[in-house]
C-alpha cells in the first residue's frame, strides 16, 4: 500500500488529538470529581442520577416547607403561651376584686391592670408570624382579625374579621399540615359555664347567696333526652314557721311586722330556708310536677332545705336525678333566684370586659356585693373554660411541631440515602482516574515523540 506523506501527517494529528481529547476528558472528571460529565459517558447512570436529583430537589423544598412551618408554629405557641399567663393573671386580679373589704379606688386600681390586659390581649390576637400574616386571621393573613375596646366587648363583643380556615403547608410527599388556627376557636368559641351548663344570678336578688359553677357527676344523666336543661333555683325564708320576705315582712303577722333577722342568722336556729327546682320550659316544679308554690307556704318548698354550703342535687321533671349538683353559699332572701342553662359559647374580650365593668360599677350594699361575688364567680368559671381552651390548642400545636420535627428527621436520613446513590452513580474513582490520566500523559507524549520522529523521514535526505 502506498503511505504519502499528507496520510502520515493526517495519521499522527489524529492520533495526537485522539490521545488529547481523553487526556482533557480524564483532567475534566478529575477537576469534577465526578465520573459522569456528559451523559454520553454512562447514559443509564446519568438518567438515575437525573431522577435522584430531582427526588433530591423535592425533599429540599420540603425541608424549606417544614421550617417555615416550625417557625409559624413555634410563634403561634409563643402566643398562646402569653395569652395563658394573661389570662392567669386575669384570674388573680378576679379575685382580688372580690374582696369584701376593698374600696371603690382599690378596685379603680384593680380594674385599671385589667384594662391594659384587655389591651395587651388584643395584642396576642393579633400577633403576626414571620412572614407578616396575622397568626389568628384563618385564610385571610393579611386581614386584622380583631378590633374592639372594652365597652363595644361588653355590648356585641369585638369584631371579628377573619373567617374560620387554617393555613396549610405541604411539608412532606403525603402530609399537609395546619400552620395557624382560627381566631374566633381560640378567643369566641369557649363553653361557658362549667362546659355543660351554667349558671346565673338574678340580679333583682337581695340575700347574700353566691352559687358556683356546678358540677356534672354523671354525663350521661345529664345528656338524657327527658333533660330540658333549664331551671331556676327558687328559695323562701321562715323564721319560727313564719313566712318572712326580702324586705323582712311576715305577711302572715296580725298586723304584718318587719323584722331584722339576717343580722341574727349565723346563730340563730329559728331562721329556716327552702328552695324549690323549677323547670322554665313548663314553669312547673320538678319535685311536685306542678306550679311551683308562690305563695311560700308548705308546697314544694316544706320538702328541700336549704343550707348554706351544702350541695343541692339537681333533678329534672318527675324527680329525675340528672347527674348534677351546685353548691350555694350564703343567706339567700325570699325570692331569690338562681338560674341553670345548657352550657353556649363566650367571648373571652366580652369575659373580660364585663369582669371590668362589673368591677367599675361595685357597690358596698350586701345584695350589690353579692351581685358582684356571683359574677366574679361566673367570669372565673369563664377564664377557667378560656384557660382549658387554650390548654387544647396550644396541645394541637404542639403536636403539629413534635410531627414536624419527627418528619424533618425522616427526611433527613431520606436526603443522606438519595446523595449516597447518586455519589455511587456518579462520584470519582480518584485513584483509578489519576492513574488513568498519568497513563494518558505518557501515551499523548508517546504519541508526540514518534509523530516527530515520523515527521521527518523523506527521501530529500538521501540526494
Amino acid at each position: 500500500m502506498r503511505v504519502s506523506t499528507s496520510m502520515v501527517f493526517d495519521a499522527g494529528v489524529r492520533t495526537i488529538n485522539s490521545q488529547t481529547g481523553k487526556l482533557l476528558h480524564l483532567q475534566q472528571q478529575v477537576a469534577t470529581g465526578r465520573r459522569i460529565v456528559t451523559p454520553a459517558d454512562d447514559p443509564v447512570a446519568a438518567a438515575r442520577v437525573l431522577e435522584l436529583t430531582q427526588a433530591s430537589d423535592v425533599v429540599s423544598q420540603f425541608a424549606r416547607n417544614r421550617d417555615s412551618a416550625q417557625g409559624s408554629l413555634a410563634m403561634e405557641e409563643t402566643q398562646l403561651t402569653g395569652i395563658g399567663e394573661l389570662v392567669t393573671r386575669v384570674r388573680e386580679l378576679a379575685v382580688q376584686g372580690g374582696n369584701g373589704s376593698l374600696t371603690r379606688e382599690n378596685r379603680r386600681a384593680i380594674t385599671a391592670e385589667l384594662r391594659a390586659r384587655f389591651e395587651e390581649l388584643m395584642g396576642y390576637a393579633n400577633a403576626r408570624d414571620g412572614n407578616g400574616k396575622y397568626l389568628f386571621s384563618g385564610y385571610m393573613g393579611d386581614t386584622r382579625p380583631f378590633s374592639g375596646s372594652v365597652e363595644t366587648a361588653v355590648q356585641n363583643g369585638v369584631a371579628y374579621d377573619g373567617d374560620d380556615g387554617q393555613r396549610l403547608l405541604q411539608v412532606s410527599p403525603s402530609r399537609v399540615i395546619e400552620i395557624s388556627d382560627s381566631g374566633k376557636d381560640i378567643f369566641q368559641r369557649i363553653r361557658d359555664g362549667n362546659g355543660t351548663f351554667a349558671t346565673g344570678v338574678n340580679i333583682a336578688n337581695s340575700g347574700t347567696a353566691v352559687i358556683d359553677g356546678g358540677a356534672v357527676t354523671d354525663p350521661a344523666k345529664w345528656a338524657a333526652a327527658t333533660n330540658p336543661g333549664n331551671y331556676e333555683v327558687q328559695f323562701a325564708t321562715y323564721r319560727n314557721g313564719n313566712l318572712v320576705l326580702a324586705d323582712g315582712t311576715i305577711p302572715t303577722a296580725t298586723p304584718p311586722v318587719t323584722v331584722s333577722i339576717y343580722p341574727l342568722e349565723p346563730g340563730d336556729a329559728s331562721v329556716e330556708r327552702f328552695y324549690d327546682i323549677v323547670d322554665t320550659a313548663t314553669g312547673n316544679s320538678v319535685f311536685t310536677g306542678g306550679a311551683p308554690d308562690t305563695t311560700y307556704g308548705t308546697g314544694s318548698f316544706a320538702l328541700h332545705k336549704y343550707s348554706s354550703g351544702a350541695s343541692i342535687p339537681l333533678v329534672g321533671p318527675g324527680n329525675i336525678d340528672l347527674g348534677a349538683n351546685v353548691l350555694i353559699n350564703g343567706e339567700p332572701r325570699t325570692g331569690d333566684e338562681f338560674t341553670i342553662q345548657p352550657s353556649t359559647t363566650q367571648d373571652l374580650f366580652k369575659t373580660l370586659g364585663t369582669l371590668i365593668v362589673d368591677l367599675e360599677d361595685a357597690t358596698s350594699n350586701d345584695g350589690q356585693h353579692a351581685l358582684l361575688a356571683n359574677r366574679i364567680g361566673f367570669a372565673l368559671t369563664n377564664l377557667d373554660q378560656a384557660e382549658q381552651n387554650i390548654l387544647r390548642v396550644r396541645a394541637q400545636v404542639g403536636s403539629r411541631l413534635q410531627e414536624v420535627d419527627s418528619l424533618q428527621a425522616i427526611n433527613e436520613d431520606i436526603q443522606i440515602q438519595y446523595q449516597q446513590s447518586i455519589s455511587n452513580l456518579q462520584d470519582l474513582d480518584y485513584a483509578k482516574t489519576i492513574s488513568d490520566l498519568t497513563r494518558k500523559q505518557v501515551d499523548l507524549q508517546a504519541a508526540q515523540q514518534s509523530f516527530v520522529q515520523v515527521s521527518r523521514l523523506s527521501l530529500f535526505n538521501y540526494l
